[in-house]
């Protein structure tokens, strides 16, 4: 039976279910089983799922293991240090823990239903953003909101990029 998960802060919270669902669609996207890649990492099946549901219970070494298994690079990043400004120049493929509707003026019309929510978990904007895909305006389409529809559907699609 699984540890009990320690108490969690909400931020620690998004971030671990980030990297889960980071480590799952890498998974996906390089068509590897759970099975298959459970093996690699040297862990069962149950625990591996429990990573890509971000839970907290889970070790580090573990995570780390599951990472090194797909071939993904751990690392830490510090957003108030020196490398923001570099991180923020190369952003591809990036995806935020949780997408402000006010950095992404396309996204907020195509979310005129969602009243009081000033944040979405990245999962809830790919799905606005390719409900509504015939209603985005191309020419008001800003660079960093396209490569954000680009990373989400590469990172929680299908694995493929296509134009927006």
């Amino acid at each position: 039976m699984p540890t009990q998960a320690p108490a969690t802060a909400v931020h620690a919270a998004e971030t671990l279910l980030a990297l889960g669902t980071r480590i799952r669609a890498h998974r996906k996207a390089l068509r590897v089983s759970t099975t298959a890649a459970a093996e690699a990492a040297g862990m069962s099946r149950v625990t591996w799922h429990r990573i890509e549901r971000g839970e907290a219970s889970v070790t580090m070494g573990a995570y780390a293991n599951a990472m090194v298994a797909l071939g993904l690079e751990f690392g830490i990043l510090d957003p108030a240090g020196e490398g923001a400004a570099e991180r923020q120049g190369d952003a591809s493929g990036w995806i935020p823990a949780r997408v402000r509707l006010a950095d992404y003026p396309q996204l907020k019309s195509l979310a005129w239903q969602v009243h009081g929510i000033d944040e979405l978990t990245p999962s809830e904007a790919l799905s606005i953003y390719e409900r509504n895909a015939r209603h985005i305006d191309q020419k008001a389409l800003e660079p960093h909101e396209r490569q954000l529809i680009e990373a989400l559907r590469l990172a929680l699609g299908d694995g493929t990029t296509r134009a927006v």
